[in-house]
């Protein structure tokens, strides 16, 4: 598919005006779909259309951001429409109105929004409101656009997603949680390994099992780093301490040092094994450089497919 050229039907025909807050909320094959039409942006990324000419999309950001708001606004002029970055602290959410009051009126402005913020139920409660397509750009729970840049760049390193082996290491976060529904979905064999008291949460792991019950999927909890690791086509890890988890950070680090991603662990995975990380890294933490700048590090190239991802996200979601 051409970049100019319409979304397939069984993508925009499937998910215009739907909001894209968790990938659990989507089929096996929308989510197929969206992979399939970041794919298309990225290969024919030279080519500059505007799908969204006279649209605008509001880009709001409770919490700080690099690559997900420079990936998004980015989206949104590449498009050829007008993205409107507003931070919490200059909008009227600062001084008490409503998540719901603002969702009605910036649904009257705009044509989407795009939200990062803190609480899950917060973007919810604005989903709930909005009458125009909400996309999550990470809150506590989730970080779907996130995952959706994951799944394009395994399927460009591994020719595929089904049966693909991928480790996860580190803090059961909301990146965790969204890796839990993006292998679900696609059939991924997904092993995270966390201590005990970070796992991923009891109904993420319920909800993302169901799922892969109809796409052969599968996502294991382990507390060893090692046996999570061995034989992976992919290794994945995240900073140990998430935005908003700040207090207890000491006692996280302290439990989670057995789950660095160094040399001695990638040396487990599969010989043609890539490593992962959503960034910013927190090097000499959760990773070594020598993974993160090793010949297997495929991490700049997974934070450039933050900006097809975001095409295909909007685009879906907008019906162009």
């Amino acid at each position: 598919m051409a970049v100019g050229q319409k979304a397939p039907a069984n993508v925009a025909g499937m998910l215009t005006g739907r909001d894209f807050l968790s990938l659990h909320d989507f089929s096996p094959a929308e989510v197929h779909g969206l992979v399939g039409l970041a794919l298309a942006y990225k290969r024919d990324a030279a080519t500059v259309p505007a799908p969204l000419a006279g649209r605008s999309v509001v880009l709001i950001f409770l919490k700080p951001s690099t690559r997900t708001r420079v990936s998004f606004e980015v989206a949104v002029a590449s498009l050829g429409g007008h993205p409107v970055y507003m931070q919490g602290g200059e909008m009227q959410l600062a001084r008490g109105e409503t998540i719901g009051d603002t969702g009605r009126v910036l649904s009257q402005l705009t044509d989407a929004i795009v939200v990062r913020a803190f609480a899950h139920r917060d973007v919810e409660e604005l989903a709930e409101a909005a009458s125009v397509p909400v996309v999550n750009a990470l809150t506590d729970l989730l970080h779907p656009s996130q995952a959706l840049a994951d799944l394009l760049t395994l399927h460009e390193r591994m020719g595929r997603l089904a049966g693909l082996r991928l480790a996860y290491v580190g803090d059961g976060n909301n990146v965790c949680h969204s890796l839990c529904f993006a292998a679900a979905q696609t059939g991924i064999h997904l092993r995270v390994a966390c201590p005990r008291a970070y796992q991923p949460a009891d109904q993420v792991l319920v909800a993302a099992r169901a799922d892969a019950r109809t796409t052969g999927g599968r996502i294991d909890v382990l507390e060893d780093a090692r046996e999570a690791v061995e034989g992976a086509d992919a290794v994945y890890t995240d900073a140990w301490v998430s935005m908003g988890f700040e207090a207890g950070a000491d006692a996280r680090r302290r439990a989670l040092v057995p789950y660095q991603v160094n040399a001695a662990l990638m040396s487990l995975a599969a010989p043609h094994a890539i490593f992962l990380h959503d960034l910013p890294a927190h090097r000499g933490e959760e990773v070594t450089d020598e993974v993160m700048d090793g010949a297997q590090s495929a991490v700049f190239t997974q934070a450039g497919n933050r900006l097809p991802a975001a095409k295909a996200i909007l685009s879906a979601v907008l019906g162009v």
